[in-house]
C-alpha cells in the first residue's frame, strides 16, 4: 500500500497513516470515534458546543492543534445546532446522524484501502486512484459515493491537515470557515447553505448511495504534443471555417434542471468551488451545496491554469432550493432520478471553467478574448476528435464529415433547418490511447464490446458565464461560448439568459448570425452589431 505513488501524493492531506500494509487512524483517535458512534449516552455530545469540543480533541489526537481553525468556528457550530435547528431536529441529529457519521469515519481507512485495491482494475489502462491531480497533468479520479461521504465527514469534523495546501494551490477543504461565516454574518444564506450540507449527511446516513463519481482535469497543452489538441493561437481561430452550431435561448429555467443528458457549465473560480465553504452563494457555490459530492474535488484538485478545465461526472443532487445570493434558501429534499452509466455514475456532467475577473475594458483585447475562448474550448472539446480539430483550425472546412443533428428522439431537431452539428469521422484504431485521457480513454477502452462513457453529442447548457460579479460583457461571453462549442463540434448550445437586459434580443440575433454560417475571433463584436441591426 505504501508503495503506491497515487496514495503517497495524497497521504499528507488525509490525516490517516500507513501501518505496515494497511491504512489506519492514529490510535488516539479510535476510541473517541467509537464513543461518538454509540450515541450521546456514551459520548455526552448533545449540543453544537460539545460537538466542537469533541472536534478539537480529535484534531489534538491527530497533532493538528497547531493548524488553527477559523476563530469563530466554535461559535458557528454552537449557533447552528443549538439555536437555529429546532429541538426535534437537533435531538435527531445528535442521536442518529452524528453517531452514523462517526461510524463512517471509523470505516474511512478501510474504504480507502478498498478504493486503492480496485483502482487499477476499474478501467483497463486508466489510472483512477485518489491522488493530487496536479496542474498541467491530465488525469481522472473515480470515487465511490460512500468514500465521498467519508471524505466530507472528515471535512465536517475538520480532520484534514491544511499546513501544505496553500503551497500546492489547493482550495480549503475543512468546514470551519463555513460555520465561522455563519456566526460572523448571522446571514440566512449561510444558515441555508449549511442546511443543504446537513441534509446531505442525513440522507447518506439513512441510505448510503452506491454509485461512482469521477473528477477529471482537462488540459490543452501549450506546446505541440502528439495526438493531443493544443492551445489554439489567435491565427488558428481566424482560419477556422467551422459552421456555427444551433443556439437555443431560454428566458426561464436553470442549468441544473436539465432533463436530458448534457454538459452543464459551472461558472467556476480558478479554485474549484470558489466560495462554497466561505460566504459565496452564486452559481458555482449553489451548485456545490445542492450537489455536495462536488466538494470532494476540492481535496485533491489544485487551481486551474488558463489552459485547464475540470469535469465532474455523476454527482447526485440532494437538495431543492429557491433564491440566489442573499435570497438563497434550502427548500427540502430532492430525489435525483437520473439514470446511471454502465460504470455506475449518474448521467450528470458538469464542466468547471473559470472566467477572467474584473477586466473592465481590457476584456475586449485580443489576448484576453483568446484566453476566454480557449478556456471555454478546453471545457467543451473531445480529445478523441483531435485530428478533426487540427483540420478545422487550419481552415479545411468540415473535414469531410456530414452535417447531422446527432440528437434522436421525439423532440429531435429538424435535420433541414435547425441543428448544425458535425458527425464524427469514422474511427480508425491506431492501437493506442496515447493523448486521449479520462472519460474518453475509458470510452475507447469499451469500444469493442461495451457502451461509451462519452456521449459524442452532449449539448452544452450554459448561461452568463463570467458576467455578474466577474464583470464580463454578456454579449461577448455569449459569443465566445458559442464559438468554442461550435469549434468543439457540440451539436448545440442551450443558453439561459437569467433575465439579463443586454440579451433580450439574443434569440433574434443568434438566428441572424446562423445565416452567416461561420464566425471568427476576428469579429468579436458580431452580436453587438447584430443587435443594432435587429433594433433598426
Amino acid at each position: 500500500m505504501e508503495k503506491r505513488e497515487d496514495l503517497r501524493s495524497i497521504l499528507p492531506y488525509l490525516g490517516v497513516v500507513v501501518e505496515g500494509s494497511s491504512l489506519q487512524w492514529p490510535s488516539p483517535v479510535i476510541e473517541p470515534l467509537k464513543a461518538i458512534s454509540r450515541g450521546p449516552g456514551h459520548s455526552g455530545i448533545q449540543s453544537g458546543e460539545l460537538l466542537f469540543l469533541a472536534i478539537s480533541d480529535l484534531r489534538h489526537s491527530l497533532s493538528l492543534s497547531s493548524q488553527r481553525l477559523s476563530a469563530s468556528a466554535s461559535h458557528g457550530y454552537a449557533l447552528f445546532f443549538d439555536e437555529l435547528l429546532s429541538t426535534v431536529e437537533s435531538t435527531k441529529w445528535f442521536a442518529e446522524v452524528l453517531p452514523a457519521l462517526a461510524n463512517l469515519l471509523l470505516l474511512f481507512p478501510s474504504l480507502l484501502e478498498f478504493h486503492y485495491r480496485n483502482a487499477d482494475a476499474l478501467i483497463d489502462g486508466v489510472q483512477t486512484g485518489l491522488r493530487i491531480l496536479n496542474s498541467q497533468q491530465s488525469g481522472i479520479v473515480f470515487l465511490s459515493q460512500e468514500l465521498i461521504g467519508a471524505l466530507l465527514t472528515c471535512s465536517f469534523f475538520c480532520l484534514f491537515p491544511t499546513s501544505n495546501r496553500d503551497a500546492k494551490h489547493l482550495p480549503m477543504i475543512n468546514f470551519d470557515h463555513l460555520f465561522s461565516c455563519l456566526y460572523e454574518t448571522n446571514d440566512e444564506k449561510m444558515e441555508n447553505k449549511i442546511k443543504c450540507i446537513i441534509h446531505y449527511f442525513e440522507r447518506i446516513c439513512s441510505h448510503m448511495p452506491t454509485g461512482l463519481v469521477s473528477f477529471e482535469r482537462k488540459v490543452l497543452p501549450l506546446e505541440d504534443v502528439a495526438l493531443c489538441v493544443t492551445y489554439p493561437k489567435a491565427d488558428s481561430w481566424s482560419k477556422s471555417a467551422t459552421p456555427l452550431c444551433h443556439f437555443e435561448v431560454h428566458r426561464s429555467g436553470l442549468i441544473e434542471d436539465q432533463s436530458k443528458e448534457a454538459l452543464e457549465v459551472d461558472f467556476a473560480n480558478r479554485y474549484l468551488g470558489g466560495g462554497a465553504l466561505r460566504r459565496g452563494c452564486v452559481q458555482e457555490e449553489i451548485r456545490f451545496m445542492i450537489n455536495p459530492e462536488l466538494i470532494a474535488g476540492m481535496l485533491f484538485l489544485p487551481s486551474m491554469a488558463d489552459n485547464e478545465a475540470i469535469k465532474v461526472v455523476g454527482p447526485e443532487r440532494f437538495s431543492n432550493y429557491t433564491g440566489y445570493a442573499s435570497s438563497f434558501r434550502f427548500a427540502g429534499d430532492y430525489v435525483d432520478k437520473r439514470d446511471v452509466d454502465f460504470i455506475g455514475r449518474r448521467k450528470k456532467k458538469i464542466i468547471a471553467i473559470d472566467a477572467l475577473c474584473g477586466m473592465g475594458m481590457r476584456q475586449y483585447r485580443l489576448e484576453y478574448l483568446l484566453r476566454e475562448i480557449n478556456k471555454a474550448f478546453c471545457g467543451f472539446f473531445y480529445q478523441s476528435k483531435c485530428q478533426q480539430y487540427q483540420r478545422l483550425f487550419k481552415g479545411d472546412g468540415p473535414c469531410g464529415a456530414q452535417l447531422d443533428q446527432g440528437i434522436q428522439g421525439s423532440d429531435s431537431i429538424s435535420r433541414s433547418n435547425r441543428s448544425v452539428g458535425l458527425q464524427e469521422a469514422p474511427y480508425v484504431s491506431v492501437g493506442t490511447n496515447e493523448g486521449i485521457h479520462g472519460d474518453e480513454q475509458i470510452g475507447n477502452s469499451e469500444e469493442k464490446g461495451g457502451p461509451s462513457l462519452e456521449h459524442q453529442y452532449d449539448v452544452v447548457v450554459t448561461g452568463n458565464w463570467g458576467c455578474g460579479a466577474f464583470g464580463g460583457d454578456p454579449e461577448i461571453k455569449t459569443t465566445i461560448q458559442w464559438l468554442a462549442a461550435s469549434q468543439a463540434l457540440r451539436p448545440f448550445i442551450s443558453y439561459h439568459t437569467f433575465g439579463v437586459e443586454a440579451l433580450k434580443t439574443l434569440d433574434e440575433v443568434t438566428s441572424k448570425c446562423c445565416s452567416m454560417d461561420t464566425l471568427t475571433l476576428a469579429k468579436p463584436q458580431v452580436l453587438k452589431k447584430g443587435r443594432r441591426r435587429i433594433s433598426k
